[in-house]
């Protein structure tokens, strides 16, 4: 499947879930997050501080020094375009931490009791990658002999209906009975189609609604909606919304939800 090509080259691969076996609970976030690298000129001086140049190497990944570094290591720099160091270790899997930490942990699972999916499936490109890029990259792309990249931007539409359709067959396939959605966008673009509210505050915003069970139905099966802010809010990862993450904070702390016995 040929979606595009990083900076530096490196293919843009989509990340679905590799085990497939039943699981407990079905995840829906809004779309893949890329291996992050600092890009240091020839000169020693730093010229981007972060750079996506790879695929994670699984949906919703952790990241780690060593992984981001082997997987960086792997990239053919050009003479004299200077050499890739993994980025802050903030930006190489946090979302992918913040979700076993802070999603599954308090729902008394693991990573292996969950079915993991994205809207968009694949990483995509946002304004400060663009900035960056066109102030460094283009600018050095001939003298310097880097590659083209087209590293595709979030789609408008973050999933379509054939896209809902693939979303369907996995949470099928998953065997959860608990769809756990992270933010606003899983609800818009997915599960309002089967009749859920299309943003997380209709579910309440204070403690006494927040993180509750809410049945629906697809294709006929019987499922429970656990909404959620997204990993950005609950980690405090970057901008956030103060009550947003105080509200998750205190849904950790309670552990107002508890699973079926699988």
């Amino acid at each position: 499947m040929n979606i595009g090509h990083f900076p530096f080259g490196q293919p843009v691969l989509p990340l679905i879930q590799k085990d497939q076996t039943p699981k407990r609970v079905f995840v829906l976030g809004v779309y893949a997050s890329a291996v992050h690298a600092r890009w240091i000129g020839e000169d020693g001086r730093q010229k981007i501080g972060a750079v996506a140049v790879a695929s994670e190497p699984e949906i919703f990944w952790r990241g780690s020094k060593e992984s981001a570094q082997e997987i960086i290591s792997k990239i053919q720099m050009p003479c004299g375009a200077g050499r890739l160091l993994p980025a802050s270790k903030q930006l190489n899997g946090p979302s992918g931490k913040a979700l076993d930490e802070l999603f599954l942990a308090p729902l008394g699972i693991l990573r292996d009791d969950a079915w993991l999916c994205d809207l968009v499936p694949h990483s995509c490109m946002n304004e400060k990658q663009i900035a960056a890029l066109n102030r460094e990259y283009d600018t050095a792309k001939d003298s310097l002999k880097l590659p083209a990249y087209n590293w595709p931007l979030l789609p408008r539409e973050l999933a379509n209906m054939e896209r809902r359709e693939e979303i369907e067959k996995e949470l099928i396939k998953s065997n959860a009975e608990i769809v756990v959605t992270l933010g606003d966008q899983p609800l818009k673009w997915f599960t309002q189609f089967y009749g859920t509210f299309s943003d997380l505050s209709a579910y309440g915003v204070n403690e006494e609604s927040y993180g509750r069970l809410h049945p629906f139905l697809v294709a006929g099966k019987q499922f429970h909606l656990l909404p959620l802010v997204h990993p950005r809010q609950a980690g405090r990862l970057g901008a956030h919304s103060a009550n947003w993450a105080c509200l998750h904070d205190s849904w950790v702390k309670n552990r107002p939800v508890s699973l079926p016995i699988a």
